[in-house]
């Protein structure tokens, strides 16, 4: 029988997906294939399985959680260089890659993807030596989600981020920042910044409405330094997708870049602690093959 490895966070979102074990193992062993369900951790059971035959055969991983889950174990398919096909079971709060991809958050259809034979290619942003599939972001953002309970994540989804987003902005404080890439230096004083793979972060669906998961290529916004009351029409603009061509936003694309800061700035890679400052940030080019509901295997960006 093939394998298929099954790395699932039984605490993201509400724990809904823990209640469908059974129904996971039960289609894929009517299939012929054998579900080795692996429980969420920080990576080093994942060190140890990868390190073994058995689990480095499988025919397919499934990642089944949210972001943070999907971080950690694309982590460690890339550091034993793993490349079999990776399925995503959207079970946290915000899911923001699995909503890249469209996977439906029914369990009958993400099966029926996780199954078929369907494929696209997936970049893999490097920051130092920390690995992010779809967002490294730092200042107020990372402060906003740092300080969100958990308990209110899984109970409010992503309204708990809008809700403790709006307590924090009376508080905000502008810090410095330079970022060096091939064709630009900016010098600034900045609230945020966003250096996505994907398209949206922590539920804003639009944050970065023209990214490409394949294109080898960074979005990356840069909130400048505003006054309070300026703030509240470029949240809404974020909700729009419209905040690019606001006045206080830089938006460029780049393959790579060097961040730096003489102060100390909080980071946060696909809503886990990061890295501190200065980072080195690059791709690693279509580096993950990914299980999908339309095939696109030919270099296309999705």
């Amino acid at each position: 029988m093939d394998k298929v490895l099954l790395y699932y966070n039984p605490n993201a979102g509400n724990g809904v997906f823990s209640s469908n074990l059974d129904k996971v193992i039960e289609t894929f062993q009517r299939r012929r294939m054998l579900v080795i369900p692996v429980r969420a951790d920080n990576g080093g059971v994942l060190d140890k399985l990868f390190q073994g035959t058995d689990a480095r055969s499988c025919k397919k991983i499934i990642a089944a959680g949210g972001d943070g889950t999907i971080n950690t174990l694309v982590t460690a398919m890339i550091k034993y260089d793993i490349d079999a096909p990776l399925a995503l079971f959207p079970s946290g709060t915000a899911n923001d890659l699995a909503h890249y991809f469209d996977i439906p958050y029914g369990i009958n259809e993400m099966l029926a993807i996780a199954l078929g034979e369907r494929y696209t290619y997936m970049d893999v942003g490097l920051a130092n030596d920390k690995c992010f599939v779809n967002v490294l972001a730092m200042g107020m953002m990372v402060d906003v989600s740092q300080k969100t309970d958990p308990n209110a994540k899984n109970t409010l989804g992503v309204m708990a981020y809008y809700l403790r987003g709006m307590a924090e902005i009376p508080k905000l404080e502008a810090v410095p920042i330079k970022i060096s890439c091939s064709d630009r230096e900016i010098e600034t004083k900045m609230y945020a910044m966003l250096i996505m793979n994907g398209r949206s972060a922590g539920g804003f669906k639009r944050v970065a409405p023209s990214a490409f998961i394949n294109d080898g290529l960074f979005d990356i916004i840069l909130f400048h330094d505003t006054p309070v009351t300026n703030l509240m029409p470029l949240v809404l603009g974020i909700l729009t997708g419209q905040h690019t061509e606001n006045k206080n936003v830089t938006y460029f694309q780049a393959s790579s870049l060097r961040i730096e800061s003489p102060v100390n700035v909080n980071t946060d890679v696909d809503g886990e602690n990061g890295s501190p400052l200065p980072l080195d940030v690059r791709m690693l080019p279509r580096r993950i093959k990914v299980c999908t509901a339309v095939d696109d295997m030919e270099g296309n960006v999705w």
